[in-house]
């Protein structure tokens, strides 16, 4: 099977590139960047077709699906710089890139969402998303939309930012009171449901919660990379007040200063005062899922075995 893959050099999209090459798949990505992502995806053996593309310039697609079997669809962003903004990275986005697969006639469509999408969610993150999933289920395609949870990993902005934190603070900050549920899932599940889904006929129309079998408060996960490190820190809990001060400043420091997108803002901390958890079983079982235990895999790659 051919398959177009969008988002193809994120911390996902190179895990589930990897996937499709070893599981027989030929692979195309869509790039800004084209030698950039050559660097990033080189493997071994067969190489991944590379069309240059921006999916916020519907102009730069045509040509991108021709020949393929589906797309898998991976763009979105946890937080906003410039142009890229949750309205462009996913509502606008998703339809330039559905436009083009309809142009190309494919019909298999796997969409990336996230769990707690919904369309009154208090987050735009989760709002932008629903308006996404909306259009994939307007498409006419053969759609299958997947929300995974909090998704872990090497070089995950989640766990490692607070590892990160850890190897040389001696606080940990925690924004509220740390009780709402986390629902972590390894990336190499979420790579495989998105691999798996493409065979699976059972999926075609369906919304499917990806997410691992441990649910955790967020104080719980933070003492799990702790133990991991062999660390012991000491986890200071930020009134949510004083956590929106702060993320206000960093949405207009690190952009202005840094030209980065800031590693924590308003809207992610919307996100943390709602639990985070779904009911993974049918993706479990439709595409084999196998769940190490989390803090198992923790220690296989913060390092300490």
């Amino acid at each position: 099977m051919r398959v177009l893959v969008t988002g193809a050099t994120g911390f996902v999209g190179r895990e589930v590139v990897r996937q499709l090459l070893a599981a027989g798949h030929t692979v195309r990505v869509l790039a800004r960047n084209p030698e950039r992502a050559a660097a990033a995806l080189k493997r071994p053996g067969t190489p991944v077709e590379i069309h240059p593309g921006n999916v916020l310039a519907a102009g730069s697609l045509h040509g991108a699906a021709d020949g393929c079997d589906a797309v898998i669809h991976l763009v979105g962003i946890i937080s906003e710089i410039g142009e890229q903004t949750f309205e462009n990275a996913h509502p606008r986005a998703t339809r330039n890139v559905l436009a083009e697969a309809i142009r190309a006639g494919v019909r298999r469509w796997i969409q990336m969402s996230a769990l707690g999408t919904r369309p009154n969610a208090v987050a735009r993150y989760h709002q932008t998303k629903w308006a996404a999933e909306e259009a994939v289920r307007a498409s006419g395609r053969d759609w299958t939309i997947l929300r995974p949870s909090l998704i872990y990993g090497p070089e995950d902005h989640f766990v490692n930012l607070f590892a990160g934190m850890a190897r040389w603070s001696p606080v940990l900050p925690v924004m509220g009171n740390g009780k709402n549920l986390l629902q972590p899932v390894a990336v190499e599940n979420v790579a495989r449901a998105f691999v798996g889904a493409l065979n699976e006929p059972r999926g075609v129309g369906q919304t499917l919660d990806v997410c691992g079998p441990e649910r955790l408060t967020l104080v719980a996960l933070l003492d799990a990379i702790l133990a991991a490190l062999g660390k012991r820190r000491l986890k200071l809990h930020l009134p949510l007040p004083l956590a929106r001060v702060q993320a206000a400043l960093l949405e207009t420091l690190f952009p202005l200063v840094l030209r980065q997108a800031p590693p924590l803002n308003r809207d992610q901390l919307l996100m943390l005062q709602e639990d985070n958890i779904g009911d993974g079983a049918l993706a479990d079982e439709w595409f084999r899922l196998r769940h190490a235990p989390f803090r198992e895999n923790l220690r296989r790659y913060l390092g300490k075995n």
